[in-house]
């Protein structure tokens, strides 16, 4: 039997590469596509690369309320979606949530990182995070997922092995990302067109991101203790791609081959990591378009330092792919259905 999904927030860069993945699943259809600005009006008509592909109409949120479904994706803003999550949750009973709303268990960190009062406290107590190479179980009977930011994606998914095995000082971590500009979705600030980040670079809420306490909080159930990073995310001139780089002190010299091998047994099964071999950098241009994250692992001897980076696509595997990954996990398929496609790069 086909599954029937609904997408609230269509016509925004995760929900348009949200559309794009579904139109190959095999096991679902889609039931509707939610757009405020675009309602009544054609999907192919306002995203023109479905032509010929997708016969729906743009509706809006109240009316996506009505309809019957099995999921429903909320691919809306921060603050915004926790407005309609507990409706869509009554009504279809699977919600997969894009925003930050339901990733932070303490709502009082919420309020002081995203500066509003949560109006659906409860459900974050309840709410999953959507990292299925950690949270597998957890997500395949849970009824609320929060999926995770895009730099907390590729920085977890970078360093949960170390602080798994007690490797580095918890109090060395730093983090380095740049982000492909459509990270920021689809907005009318110049900080992101085209003329301010062509041929340029620059660092942007440095200490103060909003993915921060979602990351330290993710790393605290592994390690059993309060973890603080430094972290600095910066706009690179491409559209799409996020390479972080983990520098970490290690408490004791292992050499490279040992670390990769702990970091293979670590993933193992876990088919949308992809570890390189020693010396081989993570590229954005080998991810992009698809659903996996590459590692590589570099040991610093003379420092005692440790450096892995780590590569996604950040409308992928750090939004659209990973929610249909959780979805998968949650209607009882193959985590991989629909999403076993390579990256765009020739």
């Amino acid at each position: 039997m086909v599954n029937r999904v609904g997408i609230a927030g269509g016509s925004g860069y995760t929900g348009i590469e949200l559309i794009r993945i579904l139109l190959g699943h095999p096991e679902v259809e889609i039931a509707f596509i939610t757009s405020e600005k675009n309602a009544g009006q054609k999907v192919s008509s306002v995203l023109p690369s479905f032509s010929k592909i997708l016969n729906l109409d743009f509706i809006s949120v109240d009316q996506g309320l009505k309809q019957s479904c099995d999921l429903v994706f909320v691919a809306l803003p921060h603050k915004t979606a926790m407005s309609v999550v507990p409706s869509f949750l009554k009504n279809c009973g699977k919600v997969i949530d894009f925003s930050a709303d339901y990733r932070l268990k303490d709502t009082s960190v919420y309020e002081e990182w995203y500066s509003t009062k949560h109006t659906s406290p409860e459900l974050c107590k309840t709410a999953v995070y959507g990292l299925p190479e950690l949270n597998e179980e957890k997500i395949k009977s849970a009824s609320l997922v929060a999926n995770p930011g895009c730099y907390s994606t590729s920085i977890i998914l970078a360093i949960a092995p170390l602080i798994n095995e007690k490797l580095i000082d918890l109090k060395s971590i730093i983090v380095d990302s740049k982000s492909g500009i459509s990270g920021a979705g689809k907005t009318s600030d110049p900080l992101y067109s085209f003329p301010e980040r062509n041929d340029s670079m620059a660092a942007y809420n440095v200490a103060c991101h909003r993915h921060i306490p979602e990351i330290e909080q993710e790393l605290l159930s592994l390690s059993g203790s309060t973890i603080h990073i430094t972290f600095t995310p910066q706009l690179v001139p491409m559209i799409r791609g996020i390479l972080s780089n983990i520098y970490a002190d290690l408490k004791q010299l292992l050499p490279g081959k040992d670390i990769i091998n702990l970091y293979k047994s670590f993933y193992n099964g876990k088919p949308f990591i992809r570890i390189g071999e020693t010396g081989k950098a993570a590229d954005t241009k080998n991810v992009k378009g698809s659903n996996y994250c590459d590692l590589s692992v570099h040991i610093d001897n003379r420092n005692q330092r440790i450096i892995i980076s780590s590569a996604i696509d950040n409308l992928v595997k750090g939004a659209s792919g990973q929610a249909v990954q959780d979805m998968n996990l949650m209607l009882g398929f193959d985590e991989q259905t629909g999403l076993q496609f390579p990256s765009l790069f020739p």
